[in-house]
């Protein structure tokens, strides 16, 4: 007699005759230690990754008079690190300022990066690789040798200490890689698909918009996740085109916490704490689009 589950449960069939349901076959002993050292090594580099965060988080907890030495718990744990970094930095005005910079520099870039890319990876014209390769000097120089330049020329049109003044650079210097990023995606798209939208009537705009980009956002969103670390996180810039401090971004303001002749390493460690705290909702929110969009083949071509 037949037992209800057996009855219900589903039959391949060969020339319309059942046949039992192949059972999954067990892992063989290399393939049991291929997975055991992959997971060992992501375990070892997951702590590489995060000992730097813990190191920070502990000396954030550290008294003001006890030196931070390694990584060691303190003697006692100062949660009042916190409120103190906030209050004698103003914390609140500055993340303001990290925030309005932020939230342009991304949609800002994000749409010049997406023309650029489907500029250089969907059409064609003469001189297009060439224009592509000049496009990448702005990976390879180093940024910090403009600085001084940049602030002269950002002076002489009345832009330093105003968000414009810091925008402009940072979205100008993403550009490369966001160029280099969507341009691999669109490469590695289907020509078909682009010919074919052509063949229907659809104009370049209407090709992008319509046909490659909702197939695009998972590279997208990882772009933008990057623009919005990139830029929460940029000191350099901030130091030294936003030296007012009703105008200064949370990086430039952790060096109120180091003196000529002291350093307040808890304060620091609590400020850096705090400042790190919307990057990592970001990543945590879009985890899911950003590695979708690194494993799509995104970087391909």
């Amino acid at each position: 007699m037949t037992s209800p589950a057996a009855a219900a449960a589903p039959r391949l069939t060969t020339g319309g005759r059942p046949t039992a349901i192949p059972k999954s076959r067990p892992a063989t002993p290399r393939e049991r230690l291929s997975s055991l050292t992959t997971h060992i090594a992501l375990i070892v580099f997951s702590v590489i990754a995060f000992l730097p965060f813990f190191s920070m988080f502990l000396v954030s907890l550290y008294p003001a008079d006890q030196p931070a030495v390694g990584i060691a718990l303190p003697r006692e744990l100062n949660f009042g690190n916190y409120a103190r970094a906030w209050d004698v930095t103003n914390f609140a005005t500055l993340m303001t300022s990290s925030a309005i910079v932020a939230l342009v520099v991304v949609p800002l870039g994000t749409i010049l990066c997406i023309l650029t890319g489907y500029a250089f990876g969907a059409m064609r014209f003469p001189g297009r690789n060439l224009l592509f390769f000049t496009f990448l000097f702005g990976l390879l120089m180093p940024f910090e040798a403009t600085i001084v330049p940049l602030y002269y020329d950002l002076r002489a049109f009345g832009l330093v200490n105003t968000y414009a003044g810091l925008i402009l650079p940072e979205t100008a210097l993403f550009l490369s890689f966001g160029t280099f990023w969507m341009r691999a995606h669109f490469l590695s798209t289907p020509r078909a698909l682009v010919e074919a939208a052509r063949i229907d009537g659809a104009n370049s705009w209407q090709t992008l918009w319509r046909v490659l980009l909702p197939s695009a956002w998972p590279a997208i969103t990882t772009m933008m996740v990057l623009f919005f670390i990139w830029s929460w996180n940029e000191f350099l810039l901030a130091l030294v085109l936003m030296t007012d401090k009703s105008v200064q971004t949370a990086p430039a303001g952790l060096g109120l916490f180091i003196g000529e002749h002291t350093k307040d390493s808890s304060g620091l460690a609590a400020a850096a704490v705090l400042m790190s705290i919307p990057c990592l909702i970001v990543y945590v929110v879009l985890q899911r689009h950003f590695i979708r969009g690194v494993t799509s083949g995104s970087v391909k071509g």
